[in-house]
């Protein structure tokens, strides 16, 4: 499997760092981008360094590099995921604004009819982020909000992001074990 990631400078990096650690447990082939808030929020955020992170991806490009091959069609991904995504993203890629290179890897991700998966951290949410939500949702985009279940009783932020992550990984068929299913008896 190849997989686009996308990182923005959204509260919530630790999303986004979990999603390549796991991805790299599981052998999937990762193309990372990282704006350049990403980076800051990296800082901001948690004890891990760049490197760090650059370490967990087969490939990485800054967002401004718009001749990465995930700016092309004919490079084949099995989709994108951005996690966490920004709304200022979020609207880029609702209204077709490529001008950076997540944008652009989204926007050809979903002319292309592959799976893309956004993963909002935002609250409250206003009209115009929910239209553009609603906008994305009803051409086949997955909106993905950072919103963790509790059935699963978890007992730190470590089971917390688990769970958002899995949900995400669910929707490429990623088989994982970060949180237990709904069962019932």
């Amino acid at each position: 499997m190849r997989l686009i990631i996308g990182l923005t400078g959204s509260s919530g990096i630790i999303y986004g760092v979990r999603m390549l650690e796991v991805l790299r447990d599981c052998k999937v082939d990762v193309h990372l981008i990282m704006t350049e808030w990403a980076k800051k929020c990296l800082v901001l955020e948690t004890d891990y360094d760049l490197k760090y992170v650059k370490s967990l991806a087969e490939h990485y490009s800054d967002d401004s590099n718009m001749t990465a091959s995930v700016s092309s069609g004919t490079h084949k991904t099995d989709g994108m995921i951005v996690i966490p995504c920004t709304m200022k993203t979020l609207s880029s890629i609702a209204n077709g604004y490529e001008e950076t290179l997540v944008a652009r890897a989204a926007g050809v991700t979903m002319k292309e009819s592959r799976k893309l998966v956004l993963v909002p951290r935002e609250t409250p949410l206003t009209s115009i982020h929910l239209e553009n939500m609603l906008k994305l949702s009803r051409i086949g985009v997955v909106i993905l909000p950072a919103m963790p279940g509790f059935y699963n009783k978890p007992k730190n932020i470590d089971d917390v992001v688990d769970h958002v992550v899995g949900k995400c990984l669910d929707q490429f068929g990623v088989e994982h074990n970060l949180f237990k299913r709904w069962e019932t008896t």
